[in-house]
């Protein structure tokens, strides 16, 4: 039947389609949803929350809170599933899933999602539907027109098998067994399972939740229950009914009467010809089995003990991995005085995918702190290990007093020499907090960020070198020094790779999204640290993940001052360099600056004094006097106990001037013995 007017060509959509729910959509339990992959956040409509079995209220635009709604299992193969839709450039996916009801039944749901993406190829959004798909997947075999209880109980198997084979994690294991569907499917009503400790049986899962039988959490392999007999013959037991049930094992059938049980299956769970469990199917209105229903409840058997052993192994190598590499970072960070310290580290979800990223705060002679982030190259054991030896040497290499370009320099060789094939990135900073003077070196780690006082947030470029490891490979150990100056109230941000990495994009957008994730933080910075933290946790944590934030605190020092102090090791120009950059920043700092050039100079000639006429380290200080007049002091310490005199120029003109020169540019100078060594002084008035 045809009506009169024009007819529409097309269906015209919203503008910002799927924003606007469709009546239509809702009415046949599908719902759209709109992911913004720049900021991650996800708009649902109500018809989208509603197949999920979320309020409004539960959501709050970001798609880690659905995760109490998607199995860990379904989520693993849900983000794979994007992940490699956005990196293959493909336009859209397809996948049908699980979800928890606040019931706790499992229903299947299909999503369809369409990637847009820019000019250059990269994605920025997704845009699809989240429909119910139970009813569609139940007719499945009637479509096929296969033999309705054959198809019935051989998909369960091989859907279960192959959901199985995705389970990472004991908790996935019992929630594809615990699957109603599944059992719905099988035509059992619940189902117990029971896992091997210590010579007795760990009940790990029981269902329907009202079905747990008092007494029965733990018990003996050699008391008379049904899944501690198939676990002493490691063979299965099928109970044909009631009668048979009650006969067999009057006691636990006298606590189950009233569950209406007709039959039951165990079946050991045999992995590597020992049992490591059992698993109990429990029917009402089913009078015994056939042998199809035998032997493709033993086949079951056998996938669900291949999948809980692979699970149990991942499972106590994440914990090993886990255990190795907390046991290798910082028990506690030192107080440092005059800054606050966050620092965080999360491990990738499970098995071997762990790796060498770490932190480390080291307490500096003279009040000052090194700040080290860094990333063994790999995901396993090893790459814990390794990082475990770098974090000590480098410590070691910063606590004598090295420069930051020496400490890289030589935690390279020292990587390079050990018995591995791994490299590592890493950024060092050494940090005085009386003048605010930061000195970076960076190998080729990310770039750390800076948040100001008032909340803006930006790249800090720091020049770099190569890897751990191949700078001495290649023999290109020069690691240049960034010197900056970090005023009170502002944060340095350190983080390694995983904090920044985004599924089908590159670096550079990750550090884009952290950048502006740090700016609207919150102010409190354990509080930062944790909403970091959350970013991670939002995508899944794929890789692990280490964060140090060093904030400097107190009021800005320039008008009063404060003290430093540096230490140069013998034959370490870059220590000398470093010493250099140290002096200029902190005379600026501290309202010195139309004498920079002479404070200096002097202290320059001090120092290399000291390391040319001396076995050991110099040691300079500098510290603002208080008194009528400000003056500004400047003390290298050595170890040689002869007091400096002054010489006469040698022919060329180069030496023999040094305390003539200390004489003509301080206002007054002197020496001081320090116990087995001295110290030469000089004081310039700061006006």
């Amino acid at each position: 039947m045809c009506h009169g007017g024009p007819v529409p060509s097309t269906v015209s959509l919203p503008e910002d389609w799927p924003a606007h729910a469709d009546r239509s959509l809702s009415l046949n339990r599908m719902g759209s949803f709109d992911w913004d992959l720049v900021t991650g956040l996800m708009h649902m409509d109500a018809a989208a929350l509603d197949v999920f079995d979320t309020t409004p209220d539960e959501y709050d635009g970001r798609p880690g809170s659905l995760s109490p709604r998607v199995p860990p299992a379904e989520s693993a193969r849900l983000d794979a599933l994007v992940s490699s839709a956005l990196k293959s450039g493909v336009d859209t996916y397809g996948a049908y899933f699980r979800i928890r009801c606040r019931d706790g039944a499992l229903r299947w749901t299909h999503t369809q999602g369409r990637v847009m993406r820019d000019p250059d190829g990269r994605p920025y959004r997704i845009i699809g539907i989240v429909r119910d798909a139970t009813e569609e997947l139940s007719h499945s075999a009637e479509r096929l027109g296969l033999d309705e209880e054959r198809q019935r109980q051989t998909t369960v198997v091989e859907s279960t098998t192959a959901a199985l084979a995705h389970a990472r994690t004991v908790r996935d294991v019992i929630d594809v067994i615990g699957d109603a569907h599944g059992l719905e499917r099988l035509g059992s009503m619940g189902m117990v399972m029971g896992l091997v400790e210590a010579g007795r049986i760990h009940l790990v899962a029981e269902g329907p939740a009202d079905s747990f039988v008092p007494g029965t959490r733990y018990t003996r392999i050699d008391e008379q229950y049904p899944m501690s007999e198939v676990v002493r013959s490691l063979q299965p037991r099928f109970l044909d009914s009631a009668e048979e049930f009650a006969e067999g094992y009057p006691d636990l059938w006298s606590k189950i009467a009233g569950m209406k049980i007709s039959a039951a299956a165990y079946l050991p769970l045999i992995a590597q010809a020992r049992p490591i469990g059992a698993i109990g199917l429990l029917y009402q209105d089913k009078d015994g089995f056939t042998q199809d229903e035998r032997n493709l409840l033993v086949a079951l058997g056998s996938s669900i003990a291949q999948s809980l052993q692979r699970a149990m192994l991942l499972e106590q190598e994440h914990d090993l991995a886990e255990g190795l590499q907390q046991a290798m970072l910082p028990r506690r960070i030192p107080d440092v005085p005059g800054a606050r310290i966050a620092v965080r580290y999360r491990s990738a979800r499970m098995g071997r995918d762990i790796g060498g990223d770490w932190y480390d705060v080291i307490p500096l002679p003279g009040g000052r702190v090194g700040a080290v982030i860094g990333d063994v190259q790999g995901h396993d054991t090893h790459a814990a290990a390794v990082m475990g030896q770098l974090r000590i040497v480098l410590r070691a290499y910063a606590a004598e007093g090295h420069s930051p370009a020496t400490v890289m320099a030589r935690a390279s060789v020292f990587l390079y020499e050990l018995d591995t094939d791994r490299f590592a990135t890493c950024t060092y900073v050494e940090a005085d907090l009386s003048t605010g003077v930061l000195q970076l070196v960076r190998a080729g780690h990310i770039d750390p960020l800076l948040r100001t006082r008032d909340g803006e947030c930006r790249r800090l470029p720091v020049e770099g070198g190569m890897p751990l490891g191949l700078s001495a490979e290649f023999g290109r150990l020069e690691y240049p020094v960034t010197t900056v100056e970090l005023d009170p109230g502002e944060t340095l941000v350190l983080c390694t790779d995983g904090l920044v990495e985004l599924p089908g994009a590159d670096l550079d957008d990750g550090v884009s999204l952290l950048t502006s994730v740090v700016k609207g933080g919150p102010a409190d910075l354990q509080r930062l640290a944790d909403r970091l933290c959350e970013v991670v946790d939002d995508r899944g944590g794929d890789d692990d993940m280490a964060l140090l934030l060093l904030r400097r605190q107190g009021e800005d020092t320039r008008p009063g001052g404060g003290r430093l102090q540096q230490h140069v090791a013998p034959g370490d120009p870059e220590a000398l360099v470093a010493a250099r950059h140290m002096i200029g920043a902190a005379v600026r700092s501290w309202g010195a600056r139309e004498r920079a050039d002479e404070i200096e100079l002097v202290a320059d000639e001090l120092i290399v004094n000291a390391l040319m006429h001396t076995d050991g380290p110099a040691i300079v200080t500098l510290r603002v006097l208080a008194g009528p007049e400000r003056r500004l002091r400047v003390e290298v310490e050595d170890r040689s106990s002869a007091l400096p005199r002054r010489r006469e120029a040698g022919e060329a003109g180069v030496s023999g001037r040094g305390l003539m020169l200390v004489d003509r540019l301080a206002d007054v100078w002197g020496v001081e013995s320090r116990g087995s060594g001295k110290c030469v002084w000089c004081e310039f008035v700061m006006g």
